[in-house]
């Protein structure tokens, strides 16, 4: 066990050591007038239209998000996820999470009528690998991994989605109730409990986040593109 214990600490010591000397680094190129820039592009500008972002959202270095797409307070999209704001609005609201290689896209236009956005409600966890497209996730949600959501299906709050759930395009998930297969069915009503984890999991990951924020300061997070850079005439060097 003391082994053990003195093998996690020299990581722990390497890991801080490490992450220093980037930062050093970086900050003495800032002080000589360099920008640093990289070159995965996780916020995208798409027809003038800037994705919108909290200083608390986490959004992974290698996730992107496009367009027209707004990130509530202490929301993460994680690695390899995408976000398409190309065709219509992306809403993820607060302390909700789109984990890793999560796909949410939207259409042009829904058969309903209504507008084809993708609302992702508060305290929502969408599963890894699941794709989301032009639908509604009302909050208290939990959407269990590789589940799909066509366009135009709504998903009431207080609901879980096994894991590979299908919902069909414009279908309904009652609030309160359990759903799984493909197509959905329903599995069984959801106890106090169920509810209670639903909030608890996506508190847990918003806490996750905040390492993962903290790892990427103090230009992970608030770098500026190099067009950006070009445009103000400020020498830029790749980090």
């Amino acid at each position: 066990m003391a082994c053990r214990r003195g093998l996690s600490t020299a990581a722990v010591v390497k890991s801080t050591v490490g992450k220093a000397l980037r930062e050093t680094g970086a900050a003495l190129k800032h002080a000589a007038g360099e920008e640093i820039f990289a070159t995965l592009r996780p916020s995208m500008v798409l027809k003038g239209v800037k994705p919108f972002k909290t200083h608390d959202t986490f959004i992974a270095p290698s996730a992107s998000v496009i367009g027209d797409v707004t990130n509530w307070d202490e929301s993460s999209v994680w690695y390899g996820a995408v976000v398409r704001g190309d065709r219509a609005a992306v809403e993820i609201g607060f302390k909700s999470n789109l984990q890793d290689r999560v796909v949410v896209n939207t259409v042009s236009k829904l058969e309903s009528g209504l507008p084809p956005v993708c609302h992702i409600g508060h305290y929502v966890s969408v599963g890894a690998g699941s794709v989301l497209v032009s639908c509604r996730i009302e909050d208290f949600v939990e959407i269990g991994d590789k589940c799909i959501v066509m366009e135009g299906a709504l998903v009431e709050k207080n609901v879980i989605l096994e894991p590979g759930t299908v919902v069909p395009a414009y279908a309904r998930i009652p609030s309160g109730q359990r759903w799984g297969g493909n197509p959905a069915t329903f599995i069984s009503t959801l106890d106090e409990g169920d509810v209670d984890h639903i909030k608890e999991a996506a508190e847990a990951t918003t806490a996750q986040a905040w390492e993962h924020i903290t790892e990427f300061l103090p230009y992970g997070n608030s770098y500026l593109q190099l067009e950006e850079l070009e445009k103000k005439g400020v020498a830029a060097v790749q980090g």
